[in-house]
């Protein structure tokens, strides 16, 4: 069901993102986040109804950070968004969340 396309540096999707309906998937570029049943470098899955300015839009949200991105074009992105948020949830034990700034 999910053929998301390479990871690429968050803050080049004006060059890697179409402006078409779709999820993507923000991750750590380096290292895991603890979650309560495992560990993942995933932080947050989205649907657009243009994926290139929705990306773009949490690129400056999170400029200085060093994120991966990825995108899968969809006709039906509530239902992909689901299934991947289904997932993730059953296999860490809740939704993915931004990691916290170091103080």
């Amino acid at each position: 069901m999910t053929d998301f396309v390479h990871w690429y540096p968050l803050r080049e999707a004006v060059q890697h993102a179409p402006p078409e309906t779709g999820v993507f998937q923000i991750r750590v570029a380096d290292g895991l986040l603890d979650y309560p049943q495992g560990k993942s470098a995933m932080v947050y899955y989205g649907q657009a109804t243009d994926l290139r300015d929705s990306i773009q839009q949490v690129a400056r949200e999170h400029n200085e950070a060093d994120f991966l991105c990825r995108h899968q074009s969809s006709e039906q992105p509530a239902v992909l968004l689901e299934f991947v948020l289904n997932n993730f949830e059953r296999r860490f034990g809740t939704a993915p969340s931004w990691p916290t700034p170091s103080s």
